[in-house]
């Protein structure tokens, strides 16, 4: 079944106004791949009605980012999203979304200048700005995102609680390659020796996850062994960041922590911006 899609606001509005049950909307900046297909499932599980948002956001990259030659894949996202049983696509363009420059934006606060934020200035507040648009115009019940963009989810959720928007978050996990490499849109940039590069961002994870039991310094001390041999690979890995931080905050815990934390790293192989994560527990669930 091919799904119904809309360009505009007024074409959204019309398609909106005769769905009956819940709604579930899966953000997207398209170039699918099977991590989203896998939210565009959970998505169905929940919700009586999936719609998909197709939208390259222009407020969330930087400058000299790689906002023109993110990949633009959109008969192919149709046809994803129609094997999936997508009810509604919402495909604006840049203007259709943004018919002015924008004088009022979210501000994604001091969570947003850390981690991912620090490496990439106002990154969350375009993020945030458009998610918060897409909520307004698509009216969801409730909204999936990938639990790969961790602190993007934990921005989400705080902006969500911070600002009484109705709409429950849900959070997918993330679906990695047979390798561990995280999916991503972006991984089509990378030759075959950069994706082999690559390959130490999850393998330092998993190192971390490893030795867990020892405690945050271990899984540190672990994760940053694997990455300082990615470092002078050729070509090597560039690290942006490694950080144990709070599920919730994306503050930095410390070598007492007990509870739920989140090992974050990112870096960039020849020009391709690359991050991942993965949730570990210290201590027992009742510590916490």
């Amino acid at each position: 079944m091919t799904p119904v899609i809309a360009k505009t606001r007024a074409e959204l509005a019309a398609v909106r106004a005769d769905v009956r049950g819940t709604l579930a909307l899966v953000p997207t900046m398209g170039a699918l791949h099977e991590g989203h297909r896998s939210l565009i499932r959970k998505a169905r599980q929940i919700a009586d009605v999936v719609a998909v948002s197709i939208f390259v956001n222009p407020l969330q990259f930087g400058p000299g980012e790689d906002l023109d030659r993110y990949p633009r894949t959109f008969a192919a996202d149709i046809e994803a999203c129609a094997a999936e049983g997508v009810d509604l696509v919402f495909a604006p363009t840049r203007e259709e979304m943004y018919p002015e420059e924008p004088q009022v934006t979210i501000a994604s606060g001091q969570m947003g200048t850390i981690v991912e934020g620090a490496t990439r200035p106002g990154h969350f507040d375009g993020m945030l700005t458009v998610v918060l648009k897409l909520m307004n115009v698509v009216r969801p019940d409730l909204a999936v995102f990938g639990e790969k963009d961790a602190q993007q989810l934990a921005m989400i959720r705080r902006m969500v609680a911070d600002l009484n928007v109705p709409v429950r978050v849900v959070g997918g996990p993330t679906v990695r390659e047979l390798d561990g490499l995280a999916l991503s849109s972006r991984n089509r940039y990378l030759s075959a020796a950069e994706r082999e590069t690559a390959l130490a961002l999850s393998q330092a994870l998993q190192a971390g996850a490893d030795v867990a039991p020892g405690g945050p310094r271990a899984v540190l001390g672990a994760a940053r062994a694997v990455l300082e041999k990615a470092a002078v690979l050729e070509p090597p890995l560039d690290l942006d960041y490694l950080v144990l931080v709070d599920p919730g905050t994306f503050t930095e815990v410390d070598d007492r922590h007990r509870g739920p934390a989140v090992l974050a790293v990112a870096g960039r192989v020849g020009g391709t911006h690359l991050i991942d994560n993965i949730p570990m527990q210290f201590g027992s669930p009742e510590e916490s």
